[in-house]
């Protein structure tokens, strides 16, 4: 299902929006331009990444194009319930790296008639699902899948190549560190 349009949006009801992808995808890209969609029309806003999150910032969610927006950083899922009571939107950037508690601060504020919008990885160096954004996917209202270019032979590509040694699942690293694979060119780990 696509992003919801004016024409479409759900009317007195919160709803969840995911944009779920491999890296340099264009996920923070998509959750970035929504977010200042929202912030053009004079929604209050509430934007959190992780506090795992410090490649490129401390405190701004950055693309891999260098657009930024300042955001919140939160350690625990439930410290965004608090923040956010007062906003209409809230962005979430880096879902993967959340605690399975998001999954219910995303229903919570649903409920509570927020559109929520949160962006992560879909699937791991192994080509495995990332927790929690399976279940994510699962209870949102819109999904957006975004595709890469493959780094080997240029097809549309939605596995991320680890290119280091280590075999951590979660190894926030700089863009030298992976690189976008279609199916047929990613080389999961033997492991």
């Amino acid at each position: 299902m696509s992003t919801p349009t004016i024409h479409d949006s759900p009317k007195n009801v919160g709803w969840i929006e995911v944009i779920a992808g491999c890296m340099s995808s264009g996920k923070t890209e998509e959750l970035i331009r929504r977010i200042r969609r929202a912030q053009i029309a004079r929604q209050n806003v509430a934007i959190f990444k992780p506090k795992i999150d410090t490649r490129y910032s401390s405190d701004h969610i950055v693309s891999h194009s260098e657009a930024r927006l300042l955001s919140t950083v939160v350690e625990d899922s439930s410290q965004i319930l608090e923040i956010a009571k007062d906003a209409q939107v809230v962005g979430i950037d880096e879902g993967q790296f959340f605690d399975a508690g998001i999954i219910d601060v995303v229903e919570q504020l649903a409920n509570q008639g927020k559109r929520v919008i949160i962006a992560g990885l879909d699937q791991d160096y192994r080509g495995k699902p990332f927790e929690p954004m399976p279940q994510l996917l699962a209870v949102a209202e819109y999904i957006t899948k975004t595709l890469a270019i493959c780094m080997v032979c240029g097809n549309p590509a939605d596995r991320t190549q680890r290119t280091t040694a280590s075999s951590e699942r979660v190894l926030v690293g700089a863009k030298d560190s992976y690189e976008a694979r279609c199916r047929r060119c990613f080389e999961p780990p033997k492991q």
